[in-house]
Formats: C-alpha cells, structure tokens, sequence
C-alpha cells in the first residue's frame, strides 16, 4: 500500500462550505482529500481510488448518509468511517456503528476530534454506566430524530408520524437546532 493510499480521505458533506474547510485541514495534516457531495458521487469517487479513511454527513441533502456508510463499508470492511452530524441521536449513532463506522461525531468537530476519531481504541467494557435515566425530553428528541431520519428529514411527514402539528414540530427543531 503506498503512503498516498494510506493518506488518502474522502470527505462525503453537501455543504460546499464546511467540505472545503474540512479538506484544506486534512491536506494541511499531509491527507490526499477527495470530496463527494452524494452517494451517487460516492460511487464514482470508489470506481477511481479507495480511500483509507472517510468522514461522512449524516444528512446529505434529502439523502441519508447511513446509506453512504453501509456503502463504503461493504467496499472496504477496513476503511475508517466517522460520521459526523449536526442531527445526532441514539437510533443514527447505533445504526452508523452497525453499518461500519468506527465513530459518530456531533457538529461542531474540529480536525483533531475527526482524526482523533479514527485512532480510538475498541470499546471500554469498565466505563461507568450513569446513574441518572433518560430525561423524557431526551427521549422525545430522540424519537424525532429517529422518525425524521426515516422520512428523509421531510417534516411534514415526520410531523404526521408522529401525531404532532407540523408547526409545533418546527418549533421543537428551531429549539434545539445544532449547527
């Protein structure tokens, strides 16, 4: 494997903006960066060079990013992935492990906790279970996060799915909005 292949980074992310920030960083640290914009980009980005390390959204435009992990990953089962979201739950943090990310990362993430990402060590089994249960609005911010990744985050169908008025479900994601 040559040193450029080890290097080499592709960064999946449909904000032109944060992709190219992210990638003058990554070369700055001496990575090969190759950019997608969607899983179809995606594809053609593995038909050129298979990269050894990802960072990947986790909402590309109406495409989920949990379908461009599981799609590196049955590329190559060694590639590091870290999925990096501004829509973080439990259900998206459990199913992105499963389909083959080594890490899930909430925005905002630097370039340290990103490269930090992919050097973690396996799971600690003596980390401390905590005390305290889930809050209810914890699980209600789960439960929609959930239900809007299913629908595509389309909110008037996550709205009807979830019983609630689609503009009180707005409310609730203007609340809690994480850049």
């Amino acid at each position: 494997m040559s040193t450029e292949t080890e290097r080499l980074l592709l960064i999946v992310e449909d904000d032109e903006a944060f992709a190219r920030t992210l990638k003058r960083s990554f070369e700055r640290r001496d990575y090969t960066v190759v950019v997608a914009s969607s899983a179809k980009e995606v594809q053609q980005r593995l038909g050129e060079r298979t990269p050894a390390f990802a960072v990947v959204d986790l909402k590309l435009g109406a495409e989920s990013g949990l379908s461009v992990v599981n799609l590196l990953h049955q590329h190559d089962s060694q590639m590091l992935i870290v999925v990096l979201t501004g829509f973080a739950s439990i259900a998206t943090a459990v199913e992105a492990i499963k389909l083959g990310a080594c890490n899930y990362l909430v925005k905002p993430s630097n370039t340290d906790d990103i490269e930090a990402a992919f050097t973690r060590e396996p799971g600690d089994a003596e980390v401390p279970v905590a005390a305290r249960p889930t809050s209810i609005k914890t699980l209600e911010w789960e439960r929609i996060h959930e239900t809007l990744a299913e629908t595509g985050f389309n909110i008037s169908e996550t709205a009807r799915r979830l019983g609630m008025h689609r503009r009180t479900l707005a409310r609730k994601l203007g609340k809690r909005f994480v850049p």
